[in-house]
């Protein structure tokens, strides 16, 4: 059962040796509407946490030449938001840990100026300056100005099961730990992007919210997730489905184990794990990424004993970013991550049977979280 909530998963992991080389992300993506247009527009809010054992009276950038020089590791707490679609685009706005309250303990909060975030609240602001982003390339940000006081409610988790447990998380067994405690929800509010006003409503905000903890990234990295799922064979939205997939090469005290995916379906009430560290499940996965010149494209097939999922999906470049992040160590390894949230595609589930594959259903899948990078 994946389908299994667990906020102690979603609490602060910088303990122990991550306090000094680690980092710890919650993120949030939903879809809201111009109050005025009726327009749709998919957001993002990601509160990420580096290094506090590490802090100072002002934040520590990895990026900056003089930090690098003589290996000074990044410390603070930075608030990220954004939006993708037209006019696409990234903000950072960094704090020092110092002027930053933590509730480490389930259920989490992260408070850092006006920025705040927990279970069930987010609320902040940033404003970056084109003049502030041309002078400052170490805060990886773009300039626009974005407010939000937002409502979410977590309806369906993904629970990768022991491999995010206790003793793993103490023993620090895995690189990049991952833990969805809301893969399906629904987030209603006001956000304020560039001047204009979008109002989330719960439904059609197609939500999502995780957590990533560890002290490296992986690569490959792929995500893809929606909960927009239509019936192409009734016709019929999905009200209580969802799909996730995520990883790429997970490391197991640094020996990578090349192309693995945890995935899942939940479909209808109905249960589909893919999960790749439930070896009881003989689960096998194949994808693949390829890119044109106006388009990114991904295909997964995912199978465990008893049934197979297909998952294809497609997002404009126009419409996406290449999201930046830095390692607790310093170094911005990743400088190729598609990343967007207007992704479309399909989604075929099928059962085994003695005598071949059963369809299931074949789902028209859109608003789909979707990422891929590589180290470059």
């Amino acid at each position: 059962m994946f389908n299994k909530h667990d906020i102690n998963r979603n609490e602060c992991m910088l303990r122990g040796t991550l306090r000094k080389k680690g980092y710890d992300w919650w993120w949030h993506s939903f879809t809201g509407r111009d109050v005025q247009t009726g327009e749709e527009k998919p957001f993002f809010i990601e509160y990420f946490l580096c290094n506090p054992a590490l802090a100072e009276e002002k934040p520590i950038f990895g990026q900056l030449p003089e930090n690098q020089k003589i290996g000074k590791r990044p410390s603070y707490v930075m608030v990220k938001a954004g939006c993708w679609g037209k006019d696409a685009m990234q903000l950072h706005r960094f704090f020092s840990w110092k002027e930053t309250r933590v509730h480490y303990n389930a259920p989490y909060e992260v408070e850092a100026g006006d920025c705040y975030a927990s279970e069930t609240h987010l609320k902040g602001k940033i404003q970056i300056k084109p003049s502030e982003s041309q002078a400052h390339p170490e805060w990886m940000s773009d300039s626009g100005r974005m407010s939000w006081d937002i409502k979410v409610e977590k309806q369906i988790a993904f629970n990768v099961g022991y491999g995010a447990s206790k003793f793993f998380r103490r023993i620090e067994a895995f690189a990049m730990f991952w833990h969805a405690e809301g893969m399906k929800s629904t987030y209603s509010g006001i956000i304020t992007c560039d001047g204009r006003d979008y109002e989330v409503l719960p439904s059609g905000s197609y939500g999502y919210a995780d957590k990533n903890w560890g002290r490296d990234f992986t690569s490959p990295w792929v995500w893809l997730t929606s909960n927009d799922l239509v019936s192409k064979v009734t016709g019929k939205r999905l009200e209580n489905s969802v799909f996730d997939i995520g990883g790429g090469r997970p490391k197991i005290y640094f020996c990578p184990l090349n192309r693995k995916l945890l995935g899942v379906m939940y479909y209808e009430g109905q249960e589909f794990d893919y999960n790749f560290s439930h070896f009881w499940l003989k689960v096998k996965t194949r994808f693949e990424f390829t890119e044109d010149e106006e388009m990114v494209h991904w295909q997964v097939e995912q199978e465990n004993k008893t049934s197979v999922m297909k998952t294809i999906i497609s997002c404009k470049k126009a419409d996406m970013l290449l999201v930046n992040y830095e390692a607790p160590d310093g170094k911005k390894r990743h400088n190729r991550l598609w990343n967007g949230g207007n992704g479309r595609g399909t989604v075929e589930l099928y059962r085994k049977t003695k005598d071949g594959l059963e369809l299931i259903d074949e789902l028209k899948v859109g608003h789909v979280g979707c990422e891929y990078g590589e180290y470059c």
